[in-house]
């Protein structure tokens, strides 16, 4: 049993003395975890960081098997911010997301070019904001994602202001002030505003809530840490 693809690095762990195991995020095969011989050695260690994009030849006896790897270098994507405290949180929390919430070895095509993209959004000062969208999209891929577009009770689509935790649409400022204590935040750069780092914070707490509610919860997680140190970086 053997492919080839390409696919970001989002996790390694040694395994014995000098090999380890590593966790991608495939286009074709989607999470895929195999053994890197020699990955724990230093001339790996640059290569097998978060956040990389890497093509991948994996090899096994069995389609069951955990397997091998052997990774050759695609885009830097994981390295090329270990200067960068911020961004290397934002990249570690983007992967530890992923390995979190996507079934293992099933196809996720638009879900990989998602986390390409941000990856290569994180150039850009609002990087930040572009995270937080990654988020809304990576829960409609799973299938729940949130209608942000008009009002759930008016169908207004002019000051849209919170989001309801029951059905994740959107609510008018007028229609949801008498609720405000049961609705969620909708920050203003979701429906087309400029963000602030207070915004994005909460633009993580909105997506935060539904990951937690429709994907980790049911399956006895919680958020990665590396999201909440996020988080916590992002404060103001």
């Amino acid at each position: 049993m053997e492919w080839t693809d390409e696919g970001i690095l989002l996790s390694v762990r040694r395994h014995g003395e000098t090999a380890t195991v590593v966790s991608l995020l495939t286009h074709a095969h989607g999470r895929h975890a195999g053994l890197v011989r020699g990955g724990a050695g230093k001339a790996l260690r640059g290569l097998l960081q978060p956040g990389n994009r890497l093509k991948a030849a994996w090899k096994a006896r069995l389609a069951e098997h955990l397997g091998s790897f052997t990774c050759e270098p695609a885009d830097a994507f994981g390295t090329a911010w270990l200067h960068d405290p911020l961004r290397l949180a934002g990249i570690a929390a983007a992967c530890a997301l992923a390995e979190a919430t996507l079934p293992e070895r099933e196809p996720h095509p638009t879900a990989y070019e998602g986390l390409v993209g941000l990856l290569a959004s994180f150039e850009e000062a609002d990087w930040p904001a572009l995270y937080v969208r990654w988020e809304l999209g990576l829960l409609g891929e799973l299938g729940f994602g949130l209608d942000l577009s008009r009002c759930a009770a008016t169908g207004t689509v002019e000051d849209l202001a919170f989001v309801s935790p029951r059905s994740g649409r959107a609510v008018s400022l007028a229609a949801g002030q008498p609720y405000r204590e049961k609705l969620l935040v909708l920050p203003g750069f979701l429906t087309g505003k400029a963000a602030d780092p207070g915004e994005v914070v909460a633009g993580l707490a909105l997506t935060g809530y539904f990951l937690d509610r429709h994907v980790l919860g049911p399956q006895g997680k919680r958020l990665p840490g590396a999201r909440s140190r996020l988080v916590e970086r992002l404060k103001p």
